[in-house]
């Protein structure tokens, strides 16, 4: 036994080899369970995949870059749930590609803003922050309200998200290009806000 301890530790390539086979069983043996865990894999009840309008709106705030100072994802501490609602669950988020967790919170956390707000408020808060929260850093986003959705990519998206398992009628990613029409960046995002984290009651 001494020996082959020895041999390991004077081999490099040997114990590389051997440290890379533990890291992957200890990693399969974690990660493996979850593909067959119901509480992973299948959608929280009453939950549905992102509408048209609320999938560009998703697009729109990752190309933001919200989630630099956004997280989606509250913790199950009383500090978290008291402030921000029920903690997150991994149901919630099996139509989320790719999710939006993150860990910095420059923000609050916005996994349960969905009907906190009036779509007026989003629409003051996008334009200037500081008109509804005087103490606000973050910045103003003004030419979202100008900007049209073209929808030209909506029925490529919602077709490969269906590939990987989204629920989408063909009538509902036909019709997809027709809900977008006189749309601005600006309706986008405030419907991709006001459906965040509505299939748990965060306010019991």
């Amino acid at each position: 036994m001494a020996n082959a301890h020895a041999k390991i530790e004077t081999n490099i390539g040997l114990m590389i080899v051997l440290i890379i086979i533990m890291v992957s069983i200890g990693g399969l043996a974690q990660i493996v369970p979850l593909f067959f865990m119901n509480s992973t894999t299948k959608p929280i009840e009453g939950l549905k995949p992102y509408s048209a309008l609320r999938l560009e709106g998703r697009d729109v705030y990752i190309r933001e870059g919200c989630y630099l100072c956004h997280s989606q994802m509250i913790r199950p501490f009383r500090a978290e749930t008291e402030r921000y609602g029920h903690y997150s669950v991994a149901s919630e988020y099996v139509y989320d590609r790719p999710f939006q967790w993150g860990s910095k919170r420059t923000g609050p956390d916005l996994h349960r803003v969905g009907g906190r707000y009036s779509d007026d408020w989003h629409y003051a808060h996008l334009m200037n922050p500081r008109d509804v929260v005087p103490e606000s850093i973050m910045p103003s986003y003004p030419w979202l309200a100008e900007a049209s959705l073209d929808g030209e990519l909506i029925i490529k998206k919602m077709e490969t998200l269906r590939m990987l398992g989204a629920p989408y009628t063909d009538e509902e990613i036909a019709n997809a290009p027709k809900t977008l029409e006189g749309k601005t960046e600006m309706d986008a995002m405030i419907a991709y806000l006001q459906g965040m984290g509505l299939t748990i009651d965060s306010r019991r």
